[in-house]
């Protein structure tokens, strides 16, 4: 339990980011899965086009410091491989 104004402020400030973050991260998974799945049905054009969807959600979640970005240029890389070797 926060003893100050201050620490019951940085509590609240740290729940609000936190809740903020997890979606963030959430959506990044859900379209990196998207990709994946579209890669093992088979499909190659809606995996391009899932992976197209991805970049730019996996680069936002860079910009918000979620992710490093050797991490997502690791992801992109390997999902993009997947794809070409369809």
């Amino acid at each position: 339990m926060a003893n100050s104004a201050q620490a019951s402020k940085r509590a609240k400030q740290a729940e609000n980011s936190r809740q903020r973050n997890a979606g963030q991260r959430s959506r990044m998974r859900t379209s990196i899965k998207k990709v994946i799945t579209a890669i093992e049905a088979g499909d190659s054009t809606a995996a391009k086009e899932a992976y197209s969807a991805a970049v730019p959600v996996i680069d936002s979640t860079v910009g918000k410091g979620l992710i490093h970005k050797n991490k997502a240029a690791r992801h992109k890389s390997r999902l993009n491989q997947h794809i070409r070797n369809m």
